[in-house]
């Protein structure tokens, strides 16, 4: 065990501590150890420590995308730095370093009032700056990889501090070296992003257009944020009141020779190309599976939205991954599809 000799100076480490708060499922597991960090130099000197040394350890962004399935056996560290900085700007475009305990939605606010433009279809999602790089988050036609610059991270092998390139970030659907090779070898301290100065609006995607109609204006930045933040409402649950991490799973990707297969035994089937392949809708998949409203336990798929699975109230983890396995067992059997989990188990 950790000598409390070593403590520090700058945080408070917690023993026992509850992450029921902390997950926007509200499953209540408890970590060994927790601590919230927020300064670079807190974050230095915690990776040096013996809690991480001789403990597993995991970082917490928002809690947004993470399914608990036990409690933690050793320390959760809370990225909590805050700070938005301009950097450069120019005759199109406005350069911003955020670091990345910044709240997401709180920035994405933020730039629509300054009339910034390109993260604003990203409106309303929860989690953090710094996590939107590891799933490369997206909605209604954009994902956040065509804004980031780059990505500042610390090494946590050596301590070193350096900054990674949108290239180098290996962006794909829902995913990044972040998630693959270099899992647990990064820090993510901040993102830098290149935004619009001239609004480029995209309204093509989902019920966009609809929405703006039925409140009768015009596109714009901020009419369209709030367009997708009226859809967003409707169809997903409050995670401060239903416990849930959003899309739970990824839409996936069939070669152009399935989707036609499907298409002759499914015609209603939703699907949108994307390059070579197409993309299905997994909530319509689904639903259409008999999923749609079931429980299993405690948990349950939504009502409104199939790619939404909820903590009806007192859900274990153990009970929401069950009934995971089970929606991706009857869409494999039904349509010969797997469905890929975007949450993070623990």
């Amino acid at each position: 065990m950790p000598s409390f000799d070593d403590y520090f100076n700058f945080m408070q480490i917690k023993e026992n501590f509850s992450l029921k708060k902390l997950n926007t499922f509200g499953i209540d597991v408890k970590a060994k150890y927790f601590a919230e960090l927020n300064s670079l130099e807190e974050i230095k000197e915690i990776m040096q420590s013996s809690y991480v040394k001789e403990y597993p350890f995991l970082l917490l962004g928002g809690g947004s995308n993470i399914l608990f399935t036990k409690d933690f056996e050793g320390i959760v560290l809370k990225i909590n730095t805050k700070g938005k900085e301009i950097t450069a700007v120019d005759e199109d475009f406005v350069y911003l370093k955020v670091q990345a305990g910044e709240n997401w939605e709180n920035f994405v606010d933020y730039c629509v009032m300054n009339n910034w433009s390109g993260i604003e279809n990203l409106a309303l999602i929860p989690g953090a700056v710094g996590t939107c790089p590891v799933q490369n988050i997206g909605a209604y036609g954009v994902e956040v990889k065509e804004c980031i610059e780059k990505v500042e991270v610390l090494n946590i092998a050596d301590g070193k501090i350096t900054e990674m390139d949108n290239e180098s970030c290996q962006f794909g659907y829902r995913n990044s070296i972040f998630k693959q090779q270099a899992k647990n070898k990064y820090i993510i301290l901040s993102v830098s992003f290149k935004l619009a100065k001239k609004p480029v609006l995209i309204t093509h995607y989902g019920d966009i257009l609809k929405e703006l109609e039925m409140m009768m204006l015009e596109p714009g930045l901020a009419t369209i944020s709030n367009a997708i933040k009226n859809i967003r409402r409707r169809k997903l649950p409050d995670p401060a009141v239903t416990g849930n991490a959003g899309s739970f799973f990824k839409n996936p990707l069939v070669s152009k020779e399935k989707y036609e297969e499907l298409l002759k035994e499914f015609p209603k089937i939703r699907a949108f190309p994307s390059e070579n392949n197409y993309k299905l809708a997994a909530g319509w998949l689904i639903e259409k599976s008999g999923w749609k409203g079931k429980s299993l336990g405690n948990a349950a798929v939504h009502h409104k939205q199939a790619l939404v699975l909820i903590n009806k109230g007192g859900a274990t983890g153990s009970e929401i991954l069950s009934l995971a396995k089970a929606v991706q067992h009857a869409v494999l059997n039904m349509f010969g599809v797997e469905l890929e989990m975007e949450v993070n188990l623990v």
